[in-house]
């Protein structure tokens, strides 16, 4: 069974920067494709962003394009989510996701983690 634990939330002033990161245990992460997601309180849960199990494709929602990157190291057993000039309307719950497969971009996501917070505030 694969667990995905994330880590690097905390609370930010807007222009800020955070890393993510999303560690994997109990099977290699490298099998597949990790996909960043986040839910505010009120919202539905929203796609950030994906990359592929080697990490030679991404994608990213038009709302991060350009202050998010993703990337990911298969040796650490780990994905990662860059936030730059991090704005007040990023607060939310960050979570990464595992997709079984090799269909690209994953349609399905099958393990998941708890989460972690980011709060963007002045």
């Amino acid at each position: 069974q694969l667990q995905l634990v994330e880590s690097g939330g905390g609370l930010m002033q807007p222009g800020g920067s955070l890393r993510l990161s999303c560690a994997a245990s109990g099977r290699t992460l490298g099998y597949y494709a990790i996909g960043w997601f986040r839910q505010a309180p009120g919202k539905e849960r929203e796609g950030l962003s994906c990359i592929s199990s080697s990490g030679g494709s991404t994608n990213y929602a038009d709302s991060v394009k350009g202050r998010f990157t993703i990337s990911r190291d298969n040796a650490k057993n780990s994905v990662y989510l860059q936030l730059n000039n991090l704005k007040p309307e990023d607060t939310a719950v960050y979570y990464c996701a595992a997709a079984r497969g090799t269909r690209w971009p994953p349609y399905k996501y099958d393990y998941w983690g708890q989460g972690t917070q980011v709060t963007v505030s002045s």
